[in-house]
């Protein structure tokens, strides 16, 4: 038995979760900026100094023991962060690393550094003080990839770092990376990410984009003479466009999918995380994700603190627009949650993704960052940054359908859209049958209901109904009449496995929504999906010209969940569709021409004719597996 149906809406409160003061088992992450915006060199990107907010205080010992209080033995995950922490000096770090670990409510420590002042004596004192401290090296891939990396005279600061990483691995110690994605790395993510993996320290990588473009003036400068740095910034500040290091959602979307094929194919997966990748793959698994890019704990449960005592959401966020309270005049969560609700930065952030929530694609991408959001809205971007949110699901969903097919990931055709939920008794069986002539089938029960329906009970709407294959006598029978030209060709032209079918139907006088024609096919392995999704997008691509404007091919990737065992499929889905903006009626009255329109495109094509869609590669790239690159 099949069963699906389509997903229902769900409100803000499913992608944005309120901080609730008497909540005191969620964890809320705070960002501990030690020493401000200060650091040691002057990255020419970078969003803390932005702010130019005073620097050279230092947080105290006395104010993380009050964040503690302050959050009432709610579980805490702390990043040490700057501008750049190490430069608060050994014996300030130590204090605090001391005040963490006597604190019981403290889950996780982090700190995220530049890497230039790491030496044998810091990881001592790490090893000594949090041996379970857990490190982040901000790095732009290779030496041309840092391009903005630099120090105030000006200089690249890559050799320091790369220094560092191979420090930590002569220790044993396994880091993350952050690296930036700018027009440096551009077009050359499988040799990024071979030449971060080559660092045996390294152990996750985290692709960020600079979506800068809203940036209109560089970082103002102390003192009479600007640094190098500055002036380098300066020079890259001049375009209308944004700063030179600014890229746009469409060139991330790329290169994250081009990183993700190659993690795949040169087997990066076994021992490095990438992310974004990870975090989409647990979203179209269904799985939780602690990257609240993907998760519901967004800027609510996201804190900055500040040396001189600011407290505000994520340090992504403009401030001080971003700041909640003070953090010694603060008496409890609940003054918290009320600046929160009163914040209009944060309301104007949940009101930004309000769009989110009619969205097919929310259970999967969560609604993206806040902050992000609200800077491409500045820049009136804000669409730019859907599409590449749903491009990047869409591409990764095809690398985990056809991994050894990488190809797939570029087809603009072929959309991520599951069906909720969207089950059968024995997956394997079934496809097992289908392929088994001489296996006895029995009779068994088809009903019609007044709309049409052929089902167990006869009923509109989504019913029972049992899983026929070809052989069966009675599998003309079963199969709707409307949709029949489409399961005939792709059943004995194409020679696939159908799942699921349905011819349509209106239901005039019923509380039901209108169902769409479409057929679903279960691929037979990952060689055949490919093909199959292939030659669907160019039956697609050849069949527009002739299809009335009210009607749209829609074609899917989904997963069939097996009721047995619990396991999913990846499946291939094919409907008619109306267009945007027309009728049920319009769409009804023209549904049988464009059948046969569409019916005609899948005999003049065929799986074994290509491996490549219709959809155009990005430019520098060919059909097949991606070579591997040496670091």
């Amino acid at each position: 038995m099949h069963r699906t149906t389509e997903r229902h809406r769900h409100g803000i409160e499913q992608l944005y979760r309120s901080l609730d003061s008497d909540d005191a088992d969620t964890a809320v992450s705070v960002i501990v900026k030690v020493r401000g915006e200060t650091c040691d060199i002057d990255c020419l990107y970078c969003y803390e100094k932005r702010k130019e907010a005073p620097g050279g205080a230092r947080v105290g010992v006395a104010q993380i023991g009050r964040l503690a209080a302050l959050f009432r033995g709610r579980p805490l995950a702390v990043e040490i962060h700057g501008g750049e922490p190490l430069t608060a000096g050994r014996e300030h770090i130590a204090e605090i690393l001391r005040e963490l670990a006597a604190l019981p409510k403290v889950a996780r420590v982090t700190l995220q550094t530049n890497g230039v002042l790491l030496d044998e004596d810091w990881l001592d004192l790490f090893e000594e003080l949090c041996p379970t401290l857990q490190i982040g090296i901000s790095l732009d891939g290779d030496a041309q990839g840092n391009a903005w990396r630099v120090g105030y005279d000006g200089k690249p600061v890559y050799p320091r770092v790369a220094e560092a990483l191979n420090l930590l691995a002569e220790r044993g110690l396994s880091v993350g990376v952050i690296a930036a994605v700018t027009p440096a790395v551009l077009g050359r993510a499988e040799a990024v990410l071979d030449h971060l993996a080559g660092f045996g320290s390294v152990n996750a990588v985290s692709f960020v984009p600079c979506f800068d473009t809203a940036v209109r003036r560089p970082t103002a400068a102390t003192g009479r003479r600007a640094p190098a740095s500055r002036l380098l910034q300066q020079a890259a500040v001049t375009s209308d466009g944004g700063p030179a290091w600014a890229i746009h959602p469409d060139e991330y979307a790329e290169f994250v999918l081009a990183a993700t094929a190659h993690w795949i194919s040169a087997g990066h997966f076994a021992r490095i995380k990438l992310e974004p990748a990870v975090s989409t793959i647990r979203r179209l698994r269904g799985l939780g994700t602690g990257f609240c890019h993907f998760s519901d704990l967004k800027c609510d449960h996201v804190f900055t603190l500040y040396p001189d005592g600011r407290l505000g959401s994520c340090d992504e966020l403009p401030w001080p627009q971003a700041q909640l309270t003070v953090l010694d005049t603060t008496n409890g969560q609940y003054e918290i949650t009320e600046a929160q609700q009163g914040s209009n930065l944060l309301n104007q952030g949940k009101a930004l993704m309000d769009k989110c929530t009619a969205c097919d694609y929310r259970s999967t991408c969560g609604g993206g960052c806040v902050a992000t959001r609200w800077r491409m809205n500045l820049a009136d971007d804000q669409d730019a940054y859907c599409d590449y949110r749903m491009r990047m699901i869409d591409g990764i969903a095809a690398l985990l359908a056809q991994p050894t097919h990488p190809d797939g990931a570029w087809c603009r055709t072929l959309r991520w859209r599951p069906r909720t939920p969207n089950s059968m008794r024995d997956v394997a069986g079934f496809a097992a049958r289908w392929d088994d002539d001489t296996t006895p089938r029995g009779t068994v029960r088809l009903s019609t209901s007044a709309h049409g329906n052929i089902n167990t009970v006869g009923r509109p709407g989504i019913q029972e109904a049992d899983d026929l294959d070809p052989a069966h006598p009675q599998w003309r029978d079963a199969i709707e009449p409307g949709v029949w030209p489409l399961v005939h060709t792709v059943t004995r032209r194409w020679n696939l496995i159908t799942y699921d079918s349905c011819e349509g139907h209106a239901y005039p006088g019923l509380e039901l929504e209108p169902a769409a024609r479409k057929v679903g096919i279960l691929p037979r392995d990952q060689d055949e999906y490919a093909r199959v999704a292939a030659a669907l997008c160019r039956a697609t691509s050849a069949a527009a010209p002739g299809l009335p404007v009210s009607i749209t091919v829609t074609l899917s990737r989904s997963e069939l969940t097996c009721e047995t065992t619990g396991g999913a499929a990846p499946v291939l889905d094919l409907a008619l569709r109306p267009t945007a903006g027309h009728s049920w009626d319009d769409y009804f009255a023209h549904l049988d021409d464009v059948t046969a329109v569409f019916a005609d495109a899948l005999r003049d094509e065929h799986p074994s004719f290509g491996p490549a869609c219709s959809c155009p590669l990005p430019a520098g790239r060919t059909i097949g597996k991606p070579e591997a690159v040496e670091p």
